[in-house]
């Protein structure tokens, strides 16, 4: 037998009414929960997406108390969707909701689907998301499989495969459908999300605690470490790059990053990749060599020439598989016009900063000026 068969119906009520009875228990009381407003399911889904609950509470909240429901969403303009985003990462689910907002005004009457199929129609909402929002906000019988459920259903199934690929997506996919009852389909995959996020954890996960550990396979058979099988790491790749706060008249340069680029639709201080091909030691005496380089570098991709003021701090960072090392300057315009080809571009009092949706780096070098 197939290990979805192993699961009989006396096995899966064993299954489910352990779970209720845990996730009545100890489920956490987190703010999206105890309601049925798809809006606000859908935003915390999303948030959700790549990030931790931590983080994502105080998003959700002050989020909300800018755009409580779906006409001042879609009213709202992208820029201030942005700055509530500020920080959270990955940007294009800001601006997907913004753009799926104004679909379900112009289009759909203010209406959320309640269709697992109509709502993947919608920008940034997949399979999982759409799963979610039926069976939360409509408590209609839709399965999920997101990071925590992925894990969970690996180790009760024993599956020792590749999780992600198109085999184990299956499997996993028509387990997620089986064990899901007929009643109260929201409340179990809130349950199923719980238990992975809390006990069924990716590593050292809490078997002695699992309400269902005697319907585990992995638990059973000792495999619970190796399942499941994780992917190959990514090659990390090193970058060096070079941001500069260019001042005249007492205003800041600011340019927005464009389509296709990280950060894309916010806004930053001119960045380029660093003139040199290893990472170099920079002070406040910069070299002969290294400041013509960066003179180089910041007419050719502001237009502009410049006198250095400050050298700050190091920041290093990450996006996907690069590891960021970025150099960050302060100078003085002395002379020339700005030409950064189509970007967009504002110059900024410094009390200004905080009102522009800033990349993270940006941020924290807006802050060190702002208050120097």
């Amino acid at each position: 037998m197939t290990q979805i068969e192993d699961w009989d119906p006396q096995r899966l009520n064993l299954f489910r009414q352990g779970l209720a009875a845990w996730y009545q228990a100890s489920g956490r009381d987190l703010p999206w929960r105890q309601t049925c407003d798809p809006y606000r399911i859908w935003i915390s889904e999303i948030m959700l997406q790549q990030t931790t609950v931590a983080t994502v509470i105080p998003y959700f909240g002050r989020f909300l108390d800018a755009f409580p429901d779906l006409a001042s969403l879609a009213k709202a303009d992208e820029q201030d969707v942005l700055r509530l985003w500020e920080g959270l990462g990955y940007y294009s689910r800001a601006r997907n909701i913004h753009k799926a907002a104004r679909h379900l005004v112009d289009e759909c009457h203010g209406i959320f689907p309640s269709d697992p199929a109509d709502l993947e129609k919608l920008p940034g909402v997949g399979r999982y998301t759409a799963g979610a929002i039926a069976s939360f906000a409509f408590d209609q019988r839709a399965p999920i499989v997101e990071a925590n459920t992925l894990r969970l259903y690996c180790r009760l199934l024993g599956f020792d495969g590749d999780p992600r690929a198109a085999a184990g997506q299956k499997l996993l996919w028509s387990f997620a459908e089986k064990v899901l009852p007929d009643t109260q389909p929201g409340d179990f995959n809130q349950a199923m999300m719980e238990l992975g996020a809390t006990v069924c954890s990716p590593t050292d996960p809490d078997c002695e605690e699992c309400p269902v550990k005697t319907c585990c396979r992995a638990f059973t058979d000792g495999t619970q470490d190796s399942i499941p099988k994780l992917g190959k790491r990514p090659r990390i790749t090193p970058l060096s790059e070079v941001t500069v706060a260019i001042y005249r008249d007492g205003k800041v340069l600011l340019w927005q990053n464009q389509p296709g680029e990280w950060w894309s639709g916010l806004w930053g201080f001119p960045r380029f990749s660093a003139p040199w091909k290893s990472e170099v030691e920079v002070d406040q005496s910069l070299s002969k060599r290294i400041e013509k380089q960066l003179h180089h570098s910041i007419l050719e991709a502001t237009g502009l020439q410049v006198e250095f003021s400050q050298t700050l701090p190091l920041i290093r960072h990450s996006v996907t598989r690069y590891r960021i090392t970025l150099y960050c300057f302060v100078a003085e315009y002395s002379g020339g016009e700005v030409d950064c080809g189509d970007r967009d571009i504002e110059w900024v009092q410094p009390s200004e900063l905080d009102a522009h949706p800033l990349s993270m780096t940006a941020r924290k070098v807006a802050n060190i000026i702002a208050s120097s």
